[in-house]
């Protein structure tokens, strides 16, 4: 997937001219990497894509809004304070939004 035209990124902080490029870049690299339906930590996830760990997050989060998609994410704890992840992607979903 790769996100064309113009993304609604939101919050507090968030300035269009500053984050876009680089938010847009996180959500389709985490959503190529993750896009395959396999069970991965933060960190897993954070060293394939190049990006930190509180982005990932952000990012995964963002996969499930509406805008962005509105996929299934879930999470497993797996111990000692640690979760894995995993996107589902949603079969009728067109892959060039």
């Amino acid at each position: 997937m790769r996100y064309q035209g113009e993304l609604v990124f939101d919050g507090a902080v968030y300035d269009h001219d500053r984050d876009s490029v680089r938010l847009t870049g996180q959500l389709n690299r985490v959503f190529e990497y993750m896009k395959d339906g396999k069970w991965r930590t933060l960190n897993e996830i954070a060293e394939a894509t190049d990006a930190p760990h509180a982005s990932v997050s952000s990012r995964l989060r963002d996969f499930r809004k509406p805008k962005f998609g509105g996929y299934e994410v879930e999470r497993e704890y797996i111990g000692k304070g640690l979760y894995q992840y995993r996107l589902l992607v949603n079969s009728n979903l067109d892959e060039e939004l």
